[in-house]
């Protein structure tokens, strides 16, 4: 296989059916203990039928769900979720680090923590913003350690995964490739519904909505968009006609630490801001 075919491949990048319906039993993100965790007090709390976002984190509930690392979608009745004790907090909430020496010489530089499932964007080595992640799930984990952004693909798909009950192949939209393995198996950063812990094939991803929006009908008001903005952001004055194009001394992305996992989703948490179980 020729590598300038490998670069259009995606292989083990999401979930075997990543559109799914809301699962039987509603997950416990409190069951995921994550560094950060006790920069903010929170409180393990179970969604009632009728509560929405608002109701449950107030004006700041934008910043409640990227505590969560979801998206609007997977809101639902039943579900349990770390809710600070003050929401105000939630404001001054960054789990990555405010900057990053090593890379005090580079334009654009992305560090990603697997065990918090935040990104972090840097600014010749100070921190720009930064957001909620969905990586690999155990057993088939995003790799860790040094590479770099080489193409990208704004409207991008899956050639393997089509979304559940549609003949549709799964949008993997503000795509940014990072990594083709020996088995010529690409890796990207891309837009994808956001579940609240780690739960692709390899790929990292970030909530796009308007595309759960135009697929799957929710959210009812699209608007955490975080892929496009790490898109643009590592584009730049960079040319994008929507198609897939190498692209030259790309931003360096660092992947470092291991991923907690979704324990015990019927587990309870002790309240204190920190969670009964621990990831690995």
């Amino acid at each position: 296989m020729q590598w300038g075919i490998a670069a259009l491949i995606t292989l083990l990048c999401l979930i075997v059916s990543p559109f799914s319906a809301a699962p039987a039993t509603p997950p416990n993100l409190c069951a995921i203990d994550r560094p950060s965790d006790k920069l903010i007090e929170w409180e393990c709390r179970a969604i009632e039928r009728g509560e929405t976002t608002k109701s449950v984190f107030g004006a700041s509930w934008q910043e409640g769900l990227r505590f969560n690392r979801m998206d609007q979608r997977h809101f639902v009745a039943g579900m349990s979720l770390k809710v600070p004790v003050n929401p105000e907090e939630l404001a001054s909430y960054i789990p990555m680090p405010a900057s990053y020496p090593e890379a005090e010489s580079e334009p654009k530089f992305i560090l990603l923590d697997l065990a918090e499932q935040y990104l972090g964007a840097y600014e010749y080595g100070r921190l720009a913003f930064s957001l909620p992640v969905a990586t690999g799930q155990e057993g088939i984990e995003t790799p860790s350690g040094e590479f770099r952004i080489d193409a990208y693909d704004r409207n991008h798909s899956s050639n393997l995964y089509n979304i559940e009950e549609l003949n549709v192949p799964y949008p993997m939209f503000y795509a940014l490739r990072f990594y083709i393995d020996s088995k010529y198996v690409a890796y990207w950063i891309h837009g994808r519904d956001m579940p609240g812990f780690a739960a692709s094939h390899g790929c990292i991803g970030l909530s796009n909505e308007r595309m759960q929006k135009r697929y799957y009908h929710e959210p009812r008001r699209p608007v955490l968009e975080d892929a496009r903005r790490l898109y643009e952001w590592v584009l730049g004055p960079v040319k994008d006609d929507g198609r897939f194009h190498r692209l030259k001394d790309g931003p360096r992305l660092l992947i470092v630490n291991e991923p907690s996992v979704l324990i015990d989703p019927q587990g309870t948490n002790s309240g204190n801001g920190l969670s009964d179980s621990s990831g690995d």
